[in-house]
């Protein structure tokens, strides 16, 4: 039994974005149902082999062998075909990356987003399509990684395999996480934050860029420097001496 059912990060997205072309269909679903027909682990080259006609018997299902409709138009089907062969997928709304190295940005924080639809926070944490996953620093915010969800989401533990995705981050913003989510959350060290009414990403991140200088308690946790409430009397406890 191999350790994910979906063999690369490649694969992954290309499953996510045919679920959302077949009228936003669940991802979870999908990728059971490719792995039903093709077996695991999902490569590339299996969901090329892929023809029109194969996804509609798989999303008919046991009804297949009657014709059934499926309720997808045929365009939607030629469309996540397409997609899972890996046509078109640069066209999709998948944010550009900018440029980074690891450890250019000393003194940086990592921070996640939970994302659906471009460079936005418009997701839940249990049911968002991809994490963005920024560098920030005082001087500079760079999107280094889009994370699709599908690997996890084929996993035993959902939760578990989310928060594991993103535990190279110090934070996660979302719209909603659910209070066991939370606490899996929060054991892989990362620090969850809820903002219910969404909105651009970047916008959100420069907020919190704002703040890295003279950071409230709980970011001076994170960033793993004196809390700038106590920064006047450590200066002043350190002139004493």
């Amino acid at each position: 039994m191999p350790d994910s059912p979906v063999a690369s990060r490649e694969a992954a997205l290309r499953i996510a974005l045919a679920a959302r072309a077949l009228n936003g269909l669940e991802v979870r679903a999908l990728a059971g149902a490719l792995i039903a027909r093709l077996e695991a682990p999902l490569t590339e080259a299996k969901l090329a082999t892929l023809s029109v006609e194969d996804l509609r018997v798989i999303l008919a299902g046991d009804f297949a062998e009657q014709a059934c409709h499926v309720g997808v138009a045929a365009d939607a089907l030629k469309q996540a075909i397409r997609l899972l062969w890996g046509e078109g997928i640069g066209n999709q709304d998948f944010p550009l990356l900018d440029p980074y190295r690891d450890g250019e940005m000393p003194g940086s924080i990592r921070v996640a987003v939970a994302a659906n639809r471009g460079e936005n926070l418009d997701g839940h944490f249990g049911s968002c399509e991809r994490f963005l996953i920024y560098q920030l620093a005082p001087e500079a915010i760079k999107l280094i990684a889009a994370r699709t969800t599908v690997e996890a989401d084929a996993a035993a533990d959902r939760n578990d395999a989310r928060a594991a995705l993103i535990d190279d981050c110090q934070i996660v913003y979302v719209q909603s996480i659910g209070g066991p989510a939370a606490a899996k959350v929060v054991r892989a060290g990362i620090h969850p934050i809820k903002l219910t009414t969404g909105c651009g990403a970047r916008a959100l991140l420069a907020e919190l860029q704002q703040r890295l200088a003279s950071p409230p308690p709980w970011l001076a946790r994170i960033m793993g420097v004196p809390a700038s409430s106590l920064a006047g009397f450590e200066a002043a406890l350190d002139a004493d001496q």
